[in-house]
């Protein structure tokens, strides 16, 4: 389990704090598919880059298999934690075998030379992707839903307990959406890690992912705030600052508690909570 203490995360501009959500405390559970959404710029991005420590945290701290994120080692972080990106691997000329053999860099030695239980976990984690077919294509031959299946290989391969995904299925046709949040799916539920993804995909959460994370503007919520303390604010607040809330829960408790129907429904678009459902009103195009 994954602890958020306290926690404030923003970035610097222009010497500046900027403050993106203040005091969250919560936390992600082994063997499950948590699904963080939102709309664009309001901090989902900047979540997964202080949870993965690619930033540091405002406030508060991040506890990781009983101890914070800041006291561990690169090398430590890279056995506790695999991050998956959007972007395009930079690599060329590579098998997609070799590709997800980078992943035991943790654990090899300066020339990164696999022995055989490390070729073992290889060719595992190519079998629980799904993709075996294409273990020797070459990487940049693939398409873009191959490309990802490859690096959430990859990130298997790594044997961290917890998996953070960055749109993951951007890019990618509808059936191969589905497939991705299919796969990992049932990677939380079969191999016990904690799996955290952004995703703009809304139904395919609702339908899939065990909990959402629910980043929006406090005044486009509910009243409540059942994870974080929105009353404390340690830094200067600028005149056009608009808090940001976290809610978390199930879809099914996010549909009753009112908090996806605040996210979701604008004139012309309908959430329906019974069956986690959204229509538009073509009256309304």
């Amino acid at each position: 389990m994954i602890l958020l203490e306290n926690l404030s995360i923003g970035y610097m501009a222009k010497n500046n704090k900027k403050i993106v959500v203040e005091n969250i405390n919560a936390n992600l559970k082994e063997g499950e598919l948590t699904c963080l959404i939102g709309p664009n710029g309001i901090g989902k991005s900047t979540l997964l880059r202080t949870l993965s420590a690619f930033q540091p945290a405002l406030k508060g701290s991040i506890v990781i298999d009983g101890k914070k994120l800041e006291t561990l080692s690169d090398k430590e972080v890279s056995r506790h934690i695999g991050v998956v990106l959007t972007t395009k691997p930079r690599v060329h000329n590579i098998t997609v075998t070799e590709l997800v053999g980078l992943g035991r860099s943790p654990y090899t030695g300066f020339w990164g030379t696999l022995d055989n239980e490390d070729n073992k976990i290889v060719e595992d984690s190519i079998r629980k992707t799904g993709i075996t077919h294409l273990a020797e294509r070459m990487i940049q031959t693939l398409s873009d839903g191959e490309r990802q299946k490859v690096m959430i290989a990859k990130a298997l391969a790594q044997q961290t307990p917890v998996i953070y995904l960055d749109e993951p299925t951007a890019f990618l046709d509808y059936p191969s959406k589905v497939d991705m949040l299919i796969l990992l799916s049932k990677l939380a539920h079969d191999t016990g890690k904690t799996i955290f993804l952004s995703t703009h995909d809304l139904e395919l959460a609702l339908q899939l992912a065990d909990r959402l994370w629910l980043l929006h503007p406090m005044s486009h919520s509910p009243k409540t705030n059942p994870c974080c303390d929105d009353t404390k604010n340690e830094y200067p607040i600028p005149n056009n600052y608009r808090p940001t809330i976290l809610q978390i829960g199930t879809p099914e408790e996010m549909a009753a508690n009112g908090a996806l129907a605040s996210f979701i429904e604008r004139p012309g678009i309908n959430f329906h909570p019974e069956t986690l459902t959204i229509s538009v009103d073509k009256e309304k195009k």
